[in-house]
C-alpha cells in the first residue's frame, strides 16, 4: 500500500489494483504542483469525496471525465453529480460499505458541514462524512474534516484501523492536539498521517503538538507527491 499526499486533504491511495484519489483539490492548491498533475491521476481507478467543500471536490468532477472512472460518495452530491455532470457515480450513505475493486470502503460519521457555492448562496449537497478505507492488510481511517466525535469509539470497535489520516489544522477542523486526543482516546493507530495543514496561514503549519500527543505511534508529516509506504 502506498500513500501518496496531493496537499491539504487530497490523497492517493495505491492499495492492490485500486488507485483512489481522495478529495482531489489540484487546480489552485497552494501546495500542489500543477505541472505534476497528470503524474498525480495516472492509472486512478476511482474518486473518492468526503463532502461538498470546494477545497475537497474542485477537480473531482474533471477527474471523473477525463480518466472515465467513478465518482464514490454521499448520495445526495454523487447522484446530483450524475444528473447535472454526467458522469458515473457511487452513492452510497453513513454505514454502507462498497467494494471498490478489492478495496472495501465504508461510510462513517463527521462532524462538519457540506456545501457549494451557488448563484444565491450555498447548495446542499448532503452530509459531511469519513471513511474506513480497507485492503492489503490494512484499514484506513480518513476522517474528513471534522472535530473529535463520541462516535469514533464505536469506529474503532467496529473497524480497529491501524492507520489514521487525520484533518488537524485547527479553525475548520480540530487541531493538532485535538486529532491527538482523539487518536490517543479511541483509537490504536499504528500510523498517524496529518492533513488540512499548512495550506494557508490560518490553518497549523507543524504537527510537532499531534507528535507530542502521541508517544510510541508513527506519526508521519507527509511531503506532496512523496509515497508513504505501509
Amino acid at each position: 500500500m502506498r500513500i501518496i499526499w496531493l496537499g491539504h486533504s487530497g490523497f492517493r491511495l495505491e492499495i492492490g489494483d485500486e488507485v483512489l484519489l481522495v478529495d482531489p483539490w489540484l487546480t489552485g492548491n497552494p501546495m500542489f504542483p500543477e505541472e505534476r498533475r497528470a503524474e498525480a491521476i495516472a492509472g486512478a481507478t476511482h474518486v473518492l469525496v468526503s463532502h461538498g467543500h470546494t477545497d475537497h471536490t474542485a477537480d473531482a468532477v474533471g477527474i471523473a471525465r477525463e480518466l472515465g472512472i467513478p465518482v464514490a460518495g454521499i448520495y445526495d452530491l454523487v447522484t446530483w453529480w450524475e444528473s447535472t455532470e454526467g458522469i458515473e457515480g457511487i452513492g452510497f450513505n453513513k454505514g454502507g460499505t462498497v467494494n471498490l475493486g478489492g478495496t472495501r470502503v465504508t461510510m462513517v460519521n463527521a462532524a462538519h458541514s457540506s456545501s457549494l457555492p451557488g448563484r444565491t448562496g450555498p447548495i446542499y449537497t448532503g452530509t459531511e462524512s469519513g471513511y474506513m478505507i480497507a485492503g492489503e492488510g490494512h484499514t484506513i481511517y480518513f476522517t474528513g474534516d471534522t472535530d473529535v466525535m463520541a462516535d469514533m469509539a464505536l469506529f474503532a470497535e467496529l473497524h480497529e484501523p491501524d492507520i489514521g489520516i487525520l484533518c488537524a489544522g485547527g479553525y475548520f477542523t480540530m487541531d493538532m492536539r485535538r486529532a491527538a486526543y482523539a487518536a490517543r482516546k479511541f483509537f490504536n493507530f499504528r500510523t498517524v498521517i496529518p492533513c488540512h495543514y499548512r495550506t494557508f496561514p490560518i490553518l497549523e503549519q507543524s504537527a510537532e503538538a499531534l507528535k507530542a500527543g502521541l508517544p510510541g505511534v508513527e506519526v508521519i508529516e507527509p511531503e506532496v507527491l512523496v509515497p508513504i509506504e505501509v
